[in-house]
């Protein structure tokens, strides 16, 4: 069930009642807080057009990263050309994206242009549709957009 030195924690046995200390979390927070300040202040002196190219490149990155942590390697080219496309940023010559990149990219823009909105069972259930539009993954055949069970 580990990967590495780590547990997800989805493998946890009590995952759905996670918890976590506010108080170790503070100083971290205030810090990220600070920093995002900075740089929002600095973005807001470079134009639109590098502020643009700045979201492109930081959403490339975290849809990469996300993938990543589930040992899915994605195609960089096609992730930027799938945010690009949603942002309506002209990158030239667009890679092309398949499905599984656009909803990745479906999940995670969403998850982070609208942060502040609960995850509800909807919304959890909309990003795992988006994550496996065929029902599949691989050759398994999958439920997906629901609960499994009584557990969720």
């Amino acid at each position: 069930m580990n990967s590495g030195d780590y547990t997800y924690i989805w493998q946890a046995n009590d995952w759905l009642s996670w918890r976590y200390d506010l108080a170790a979390l503070a100083g971290p927070m205030a810090d990220v807080s600070r920093a995002l300040g900075l740089l929002l202040g600095r973005l807001a002196d470079v134009g639109m057009a590098r502020r643009d190219r700045a979201s492109l490149g930081a959403l490339t990155a975290d849809v990469v990263k996300t993938s990543e942590i589930e040992g899915e390697q994605l195609d960089v080219e096609s992730v930027r050309s799938s945010i690009a496309r949603r942002l309506g940023v002209d990158i030239g010559a667009p890679a092309p994206v398949d499905r599984h990149v656009e909803g990745m990219v479906e999940m995670v823009l969403d998850a982070t242009a609208d942060c502040h909105a609960p995850v509800s069972r909807v919304r959890l259930f909309g990003w795992h549709a988006a994550l496996f539009p065929a029902g599949c993954s691989g050759l398994f055949k999958m439920k997906v957009g629901c609960s499994p069970g009584p557990s969720l």
